[in-house]
């Protein structure tokens, strides 16, 4: 299997039904003060914020083992570390006045935290942070990852997350984490194919100024296996792409339904400019072609639902979303998960949300989560490159959730494969596409 479970506050609450509660606290809380002492072993003294649920009673539970362990382990501030015990897993809304100003004393009492479960203040069902939350440095959660330590903003507060079993049985979940399984499902070439029925990848886009976006998605298809890749652009880019691209076919813009001919899937919109009928000829492609398609940069500009059944991505960032579904930018990085929902049963197409999480949504099924994509990625031109693998494992067949998934998947690899944490850049991502998918 390809995905890892993520569980919701409800998903974990049925999880647990039936089980011996003290029993599971005993287990939880041994487990936080095993990973503190293994975390901070010249920690002298462990201070404990703990509420008056079950979620506190793990944290006192540390705490007494910590004790046992012969360190100093009391509730308050007071600590070399602190254990964030306050809030758990059934959060949900802003934390009161007196919870909030507590959990602005944790994050500015400079010592590391330690969450339980969850950082307080952040919604385990969708990563939202409201108000106040703990910013931790790591995270110890119990039988299953939860879907805020994965999701923004909840993420970025979770610091490492710890897996500790509890002894509960798995359970099956709305959402999932995408794991590096899936680059497995993508189809290599056969000894009997030709360039033609290995991928034929029609990027459309290009325009003067842009062919770089261009040039990086056609080669990027290439390196993610396709056989034959054409480029359809304006005719006064063409001799800037004629020289940049020695391998794809260049085809002017008007000829872009003739190429598609030959096409087994198409890339609409790197570098493609919002001008000279632009979007016209986007929708015209996706209403009047039965192609496989992945749409992304200036094919998104003005995007309206569509009419098609063929396997359909679009791939916006958070800017690029809110315009889909009359939302700002902020609006979308405060509620991803719901925006990328609801984007996908407006267009009633797979959407892939880009970012450090980035999310696969599909109408009527639950959201797919890739959480591994180094820092690194966030250069100009990479999503181009994404655009352009995506739209490579589209023309080898894969329907649009899974194309999305691996495409994903093979791109995060591959930046970790460059060995740059620093100074990369998009064709380097593109020229370790093949060792990703080697690999």
């Amino acid at each position: 299997m390809w995905t890892e479970a993520l569980y919701t506050a409800e998903e974990m609450k049925h999880a647990e039904a039936g089980h011996d509660v003290p029993t599971l606290m005993q287990r939880a809380g041994q487990a936080v003060a095993e990973e503190a002492l293994a975390r901070f072993p010249d920690a002298a003294s462990f201070g404990g914020v703990c509420g008056k649920g079950a979620n506190g009673g793990d944290g006192r539970i540390a705490l007494e083992v910590l004790r046992s362990a012969g360190r100093r382990a009391d509730e308050g501030l007071e600590g070399d570390v602190l254990i964030d015990a306050l809030f758990g897993t059934g959060f949900s809304g802003e934390p009161r006045p007196e919870a909030a100003g507590l959990i602005e004393r944790m994050n500015g009492a400079g010592v590391p935290i330690l969450a339980v479960d969850i950082p307080s203040g952040v919604d385990a069902s969708t990563g939202e942070v409201p108000a106040a939350a703990v910013r931790a440095a790591a995270t110890v959660t119990f039988h299953g990852r939860k879907v805020g330590l994965e999701v923004a903003p909840g993420r970025f507060l979770a610091g490492e997350v710890v897996l500790a079993d509890i002894g509960l049985e798995a359970q099956e979940t709305a959402h999932a984490l995408i794991t590096d399984e899936v680059i497995r499902l993508v189809p290599a070439k056969r000894d009997e194919d030709t360039k033609y029925t290995s991928g034929s990848v029609l990027v459309v886009g290009g325009s003067p100024g842009l062919t770089g976006a261009a040039c990086l998605a056609a080669t990027a298809a290439f390196r993610a296996d396709a056989g034959y890749v054409a480029v359809a652009a304006p005719r006064e880019a063409l001799p800037v792409l004629e020289t940049r691209l020695l391998e794809a076919v260049k085809r002017p813009l008007e000829d872009a339904f003739e190429a598609a001919e030959r096409a087994s899937a198409l890339a609409l919109g790197p570098g493609l400019g919002r001008e000279g009928g632009a979007q016209e000829l986007v929708r015209r492609l996706l209403e009047e072609t039965a192609l496989p398609a992945v749409v992304d940069a200036d094919g998104l500009f003005g995007l309206e639902p569509f009419d098609r059944t063929a396997p359909t991505v679009l791939t916006p960032h958070s800017g690029e979303l809110g315009r889909l579904i009359d939302r700002d930018s902020g609006w979308v990085d405060a509620h991803r998960l719901e925006a990328v929902r609801s984007a996908a049963e407006r267009f009633r197409c797979v959407v892939l949300l880009k970012g450090a999480d980035t999310l696969v949504a599909e109408p009527g099924a639950g959201v797919l989560v890739h959480g591994g994509s180094p820092a690194a990625l966030a250069t100009a031109g990479t999503g181009d490159v994404l655009t352009g693998v995506i739209a490579a494992f589209l023309a080898k067949g894969l329907d649009a959730r899974t194309a999305a998934a691996a495409g994903v998947a093979a791109h995060s690899r591959a930046a970790v494969l460059t060995g740059r944490s620093r100074g990369m850049v998009a064709g380097d991502v593109v020229e370790a596409l093949p060792a990703a998918l080697a690999a």
